[in-house]
């Protein structure tokens, strides 16, 4: 199995192409629209959620088979078809323009790979198996999402907050101290409603902690 290198992609304004209009193909663009891609889907067929979306202007449909040439311009492809032949079509394409490429199901056809996501606000959790196994990338999901430990993602914007304060300041903190400052009270502060105590308290903590080193990321 290969190793897959985690990424996250800026799909905003970008022309995505999605080939196939099943309902693998309509949750495709769900995720796809959330993150402001410009997507054109490509089938004979379509589901009825994907035909509202044609209908509202999310997206662009092609009533038609794929040919050769619909990638032009895109920055991602997704082929979500049963048809195998179709499916390596849009594959030797994708790779003779360099566009990266996610087959459903067709793992060695992939230029990239889908994870399993958890979002919480700000914060988005990608688990992936490496294509060794779907089921357990979600099984994985599932378990996360009921975990308190994604009660932190509530934290995002206090932390945001003091991390640009920090930067307008200039005052270096250790990597170490942002870890030590976030903490249970912190997290009690924030879901109790009260984030300007919060803020101010993790400000008056990282200030405390800080180290002349150099400049660092939390």
């Amino acid at each position: 199995m290969p190793q897959y290198y985690p990424v996250f992609l800026d799909l905003r304004g970008r022309r995505c192409v999605i080939v196939g209009g099943g309902e693998i193909a309509e949750r495709k663009i769900a995720g796809l629209l959330e993150c402001g891609a410009v997507i054109t889907m490509v089938s004979p067929q379509v589901t009825p959620g994907i035909l509202a979306h044609t209908e509202a202007g999310d997206i662009r449909w092609e009533a038609r088979e794929y040919a050769d040439g619909d990638l032009e311009g895109a920055f991602l492809a997704i082929a979500s078809t049963d048809d195998e032949d179709v499916n390596r079509a849009v594959h030797e394409e994708a790779s003779r323009e360099g566009i990266v490429l996610n087959v459903v199901d067709r793992t060695a056809l992939c230029s990239f790979i889908a994870p399993a996501v958890v979002r919480r606000g700000e914060v988005t959790v990608a688990l992936s198996t490496g294509g060794a196994s779907p089921a357990l990338a979600r099984k994985l999901r599932e378990t996360l999402e009921k975990s308190e430990v994604l009660e932190y993602a509530s934290l995002a914007g206090v932390l945001s907050s003091a991390r640009a304060e920090i930067k307008r300041l200039a005052v270096t903190v250790h990597p170490d101290r942002w870890q030590e400052c976030i903490d249970g009270e912190l997290l009690a502060l924030v879901r109790g409603g009260r984030s300007d105590e919060a803020l101010a308290r993790l400000l008056d903590m990282l200030v405390d902690g800080r180290e002349q080193v150099a400049p660092t990321r939390p």
